[in-house]
């Protein structure tokens, strides 16, 4: 049985959006004002899927999105997977075997290796140890993009540096400390990946990947749905001189360098016996949020930074070099391994800010039927980052115009993907006949792009709406 559901907060007042308000329960009594209401279940945005729901045929598929797919605003090239998610019965495939430029929906595969070779508990540390000389403590990336300086960071319940620079004055014990150096050896190669356009990391779509950083390389904790956020020419630089902020030390105390062999043991933290320092000695450390929260993150915001840090995920559990070329290499193997095509993939990172990469349809609408199979629990994580049409993510402003398009809010669950004349959508939806389908439609020579995001969105909730029986 394929169970797909979305939870909210408990005592949140949502406004259901389009068709979701009919497959939710009946609003609870109010409580007397007298007393105060007991913790209410959280009420389901989206209800469970079962199998009994009419399947679609493929000749009602084809005859109710056909016309569609052929919109000229989508341009010549438009490739299209459609899949019942139950039966695994393709209902619509043009050119679906056909490899096209992704996009973001590159994050789709992203997500399902990194969860296929982590699991979701999977926590990201950083540390710090002591250095060669006394004095001297090293900051040591482990590749958590999320790591925030303070409380006001952009993921919430991010590790902290605030928090590990406490943790390293207790185990200093009172020893001055003079120094701080950043280690950011564990990834190697290259901090930008071919293909990328000139402007991405100019324009705040992405920073230079390096193993540490704080708010995905963002100089301000803000993410802006509509443009770029600024990012630090050299992430993990600014993250070592936050860290010395912590520790009362100038930005001139921070240099570039790699941690001692790692000590059996921490130097004391009594400040009135200290012991002889051990060069490598742990002195602190703090870890991320789940794999699974991080993954969320990346799929809800588009988030190219902890995508590029989610792929040398992969390529560290592979023991694969940790750079864009190994990252790459690890995923595809990852993918071969759960018993999908790898002759449907190419890569050069992955984020999709790559023009460089190549996906099928047919691939992507694999990745998650297997997702909704449940027979991997790893990758059925994934859908809890999905946006939502009308509601969040790179979704929450789509399905709105044209009116028609709004019977797609809330019922709707897609990774979108956007380059210039590149337009994408994959995911899953709910038939208004309660079947559960997955599709992928790449368009990778469009027109104008707005008008492009519409016609996709045109799609799916023509899909949402037909019995195609």
């Amino acid at each position: 049985m394929i169970l797909l559901v979305v939870a909210l907060a408990a005592g949140t007042f949502v406004v259901r959006p389009g068709p979701v308000d009919r497959w939710l329960a009946a609003d609870p009594t109010q409580a007397p004002t007298a007393e105060p209401a007991p913790e209410p279940t959280p009420t389901p945005v989206l209800a469970a899927i079962g199998t009994s729901g009419t399947a679609p045929t493929p000749e009602g598929v084809k005859a109710a999105i056909g016309p569609l797919v052929d919109a000229a605003v989508l341009g010549p090239r438009v490739n299209v997977s459609v899949v019942d998610a139950v039966t695994g019965e393709s209902l619509f495939a043009q050119n679906a075997d056909t490899k096209a430029m992704p996009a973001s929906t590159t994050k789709l595969l992203t997500a399902a290796t990194v969860l296929a070779a982590r699991g979701a508990a999977y926590r990201l540390t950083t540390r710090v140890v002591a250095g060669a000389e006394p004095g001297e403590v090293v900051l040591v990336g482990g590749g958590d993009p999320t790591l925030s300086v303070d409380d006001k960071g952009q993921f919430p319940g991010a590790a902290r540096l605030d928090k590990l620079a406490a943790q390293v004055e207790k185990a200093m014990g009172g020893r001055p400390i003079t120094k701080v150096i950043v280690d950011t050896s564990l990834y190697e190669g290259p901090l930008t990946a071919k293909g990328w356009d000139g402007d991405v990391i100019s324009g705040g779509q992405v920073a230079r990947i390096q193993p540490l950083m704080t708010d995905a390389g963002r100089i301000r904790p803000v993410h802006n749905e509509f443009g770029g956020d600024p990012r630090y020419a050299d992430p993990a630089a600014a993250a070592g001189r936050a860290f010395a902020r912590h520790l009362g030390l100038p930005a001139s105390a921070v240099s570039k360098g790699t941690a001692p062999a790692t000590a059996p043991v921490a130097p004391s933290a009594a400040p009135s016996a200290p012991a002889t320092f051990v060069a490598g000695a742990r002195l602190g450390k703090v870890d991320s949020p789940p794999l699974v929260r991080v993954v969320d993150w990346m799929l809800e915001q588009s988030d190219n930074v902890i995508a590029e840090t989610m792929a040398r995920q992969v390529a560290l559990a592979a023991s694969e070099e940790p750079s864009f070329e190994g990252a790459a290499a690890a995923m595809i193997a990852k993918i071969g391994e759960l018993g999908l095509s790898t002759d449907e993939v190419q890569l050069s990172d992955g984020s999709g800010l790559s023009r460089k990469n190549r996906i099928s349809p047919k691939l992507l609408t694999d990745v998650l039927t297997l997702a909704a199979g449940g027979t991997n629990p790893q990758l059925s994580a994934m859908f809890g980052g999905l946006p939502v049409a009308g509601w969040s993510g790179t979704l929450r402003t789509r399905f709105i115009v044209p009116s028609a398009n709004q019977v797609g809010q809330g019922l709707v669950r897609a990774k979108t993907g956007s380059l210039t004349g590149v337009n994408a959508i994959s995911g899953e939806l709910v038939t208004q006949d309660g079947r559960l389908l997955v599709f992928a439609i790449l368009a990778d020579a469009t027109g104008e792009s707005g008008a492009a995001r519409r016609a996709l969105d045109k799609i799916a909730a023509k899909l949402v709406t037909c019995g195609c029986t």
